[in-house]
């Protein structure tokens, strides 16, 4: 079961699509869109990562950092970023740890992926907000964009 608003998000280390380390860690202070997809090239997939790709001078502008995860080697998802100029990066969880420590990781299917979830992280690295069930799936970054919204301008308040 992925995890509630409220929580600390799980602190991780994985591989980008041009082959660095991340450390979700390196983002505090910043607001998070952590997003999760099953798998790179697929149609939905695609159309969820263009949406986010569209809005992110938005997201940017709020000061929000967009980071996609799925459980695809590097490989495949730096051709994913390439065919598409995405231009925010795309994360390597071939093991499927991070999806796991997030609740993600589908169940019962042959090739290891995650769920189609996104997290939105605050500032303090707690989770804001959970969108998952939602269709089409480029309605994710949609929502996703609208909670940023709502984080950025309740800090602007304090």
């Amino acid at each position: 079961m992925a995890l509630e608003p409220g929580v600390e998000a799980p602190s991780f280390e994985a591989t980008t699509h041009t082959g660095s380390r991340f450390r979700l860690d390196e983002l505090r202070g910043r607001i998070v869109v952590l997003y999760f997809y099953p798998r790179a090239m697929t149609t939905g997939c695609t159309r969820e990562a263009r949406r986010f790709n569209e809005l992110l001078d938005e997201f940017e502008k709020l000061g929000a950092v967009v980071v996609g995860v799925s459980t695809d080697p590097p490989e495949r998802n730096k051709k994913f970023a390439e065919k598409y100029s995405l231009r925010f990066t795309l994360l390597s969880d071939t093991e499927g740890e991070v999806a796991r420590l997030y609740g993600v990781l589908r169940q019962g299917t042959r090739r290891l992926s995650a769920e189609r979830v996104t997290f939105v992280i605050d500032r303090d690295g707690r989770i804001a907000e959970v969108i998952k069930g939602v269709r089409p799936a480029e309605k994710h970054a949609d929502l996703a964009l609208e909670a940023v919204r709502r984080l950025a301008a309740s800090a602007a308040g304090e």
